[in-house]
Parts: structure tokens; C-alpha cells; sequence
């Protein structure tokens, strides 16, 4: 069995830890990243900010992960943040509705939880607003 594409970092700031992730979040990487967040609550961390800029790929399995950490992460009395997500992951969080859980600062801060760690600032894409009457016709496409 192949080794997963993917290196965690962690690093434990005053307020919580940044953890970055480089390479590839799939089906087999994605249990490495539950046991990193995992273990940033074990240890009394409940400010967790993830950057994801040198990731290069992301799936659902990923945002499963994320999603439960954050739920995890809520249920401490903590928020999990992630920062710079490659696009296939931005096209799921958008699909899914679910960027509001884990994007941007958590309710009531007004600036990033994290200074060397820039919140997103790209827009979800345009959605298209197609009457739901074409979409079963067939007219839409």
C-alpha cells in the first residue's frame, strides 16, 4: 500500500495551533488529518486554524473530515478555521453549502483568528439561477 501524498505541519501559537497541510486530502490521506485535529483538542488547543494553500487536491473525504473536526472543535467551545482552499474543495463547500461552517472569521471576531494567516478573501462563485421549469424541460442546457 502507497503512502499518502500529504505532510502535516503543526504549529501551537498563544491562542490556539496553525496546522498546514501540503499535498493531497483523499480517502487515504484523510484519516492523517483527523488524527492531527484530533489531537490539537486532546491536547487543550480549541483554536485551530488549517491553511491549505500547498494543498493540491481535496475530495469529499476531506470536507468530512473538517466538517467533523469543526463539530468537535464547536462541542469544546472552539472554532476550527480553514484558510486557502484549493478549488476542488471550494467547489464542494460551495455545492454543499457548508463554507459558512468552516471559512472565515468565527462569529463575533473581527479579524482573523490567526495573524500570519489571511482569512479567504475570494467570493463563492456566481451561482446561475435557472427556473427549475427549464431545468426538467431540457431547455437549460
Amino acid at each position: 500500500m502507497p503512502f499518502p501524498q500529504l505532510t502535516i505541519y503543526r504549529r501551537d501559537r498563544r491562542n490556539g495551533a496553525l496546522i498546514t497541510l501540503a499535498g493531497e486530502i483523499d480517502l487515504e490521506s484523510a484519516p492523517l488529518v483527523r488524527t492531527a485535529l484530533a489531537g490539537c483538542l486532546s491536547d487543550g488547543i480549541r483554536t485551530v486554524d488549517v491553511d491549505l494553500t500547498p494543498v493540491t487536491f481535496c475530495d469529499c473525504s476531506g470536507l468530512n473530515v473538517f466538517l467533523y473536526a469543526a463539530q468537535k472543535a464547536a462541542e469544546a467551545g472552539g472554532t476550527l478555521r480553514l484558510h486557502h482552499p484549493p478549488p476542488p474543495l471550494g467547489l464542494i463547500l460551495d455545492l454543499t453549502g457548508s463554507g459558512f461552517l468552516l471559512l472565515g472569521p468565527a462569529p463575533g471576531q473581527l479579524a482573523p483568528p490567526l495573524g500570519d494567516v489571511a482569512a479567504p478573501t475570494t467570493q463563492a462563485p456566481p451561482h446561475r439561477l435557472i427556473p427549475l421549469d427549464s431545468v426538467l424541460s431540457g431547455d437549460a442546457w
